[in-house]
């Protein structure tokens, strides 16, 4: 640049710029996985089927104070005979995506034990969780409250950092503050990996 922007010019500097986040999006077939995807990447609401395998873009998200970050998502079908290939989706991943349908309360149990699942195994430890709270604009939606209790998410492994987003993935509400949220935790457990390898 060599303009002298400010410090904030050598911060930025310092991060790997044209470095892209892998983001692996997970749920329940039916949350609302590939309308996320699709809202990210289109800006407007695409019509979608259920997903067979997965779907997989690079899209670069404005997130706040104008910093352009890309990430490279892979929304993964949920349907229950996919869901044991959700573990090869997250090797060596940045960042967890877990939509959850705020409505469907007689699938919630279910929800939790597959996002119990993949965040217990030893590669995924530490992972930060996004859970996509989805649907938040129809009217028998359940409260963050609610589903955070129902998601036992205050259980979750102590080493893993989550953020639980209310969102309407059909207008695009809520996901981009989930995003900076989600990004806001990666670039924190990279800081302290980076502190521990020191260490050694």
């Amino acid at each position: 640049m060599g303009n002298g922007l400010s410090d904030q010019s050598s911060l930025l500097s310092s991060l790997p710029l044209f470095h892209s986040f892998h983001i692996v999006i997970l749920g329940l077939d039916c949350a609302g996985k590939t309308t996320v995807l699709y809202r990210l990447q289109f800006n407007e609401f695409v019509n979608t089927v259920p997903t067979k395998g997965f779907n997989s873009e690079k899209i670069k998200v404005l997130l706040g104070h104008s910093k352009s970050v890309t990430f490279h998502f892979w929304d993964v079908g949920g349907q229950e005979k996919l869901r044991p290939l959700w573990k090869s989706y997250t090797r060596c991943t940045d960042g967890i995506v877990f939509v959850v349908d705020s409505v469907d309360i007689e699938r919630m149990e279910e929800a939790k034990t597959e996002l119990y699942k993949i965040t217990k195994i030893s590669e995924n430890q530490g992972v930060p969780v996004l859970v996509v709270a989805n649907k938040q604009d129809l009217r028998n939606c359940l409260s963050l409250s609610e589903m955070e209790k129902l998601l036992a998410l205050h259980e979750l492994s102590s080493s893993t950092p989550w953020h639980l987003q209310p969102t309407c993935a059909i207008i695009g509400e809520g996901l981009t503050e989930g995003l900076e949220k989600l990004h806001d935790m990666i670039i924190k457990r990279r800081k302290m990996l980076r502190q521990q390898k020191k260490k050694r």
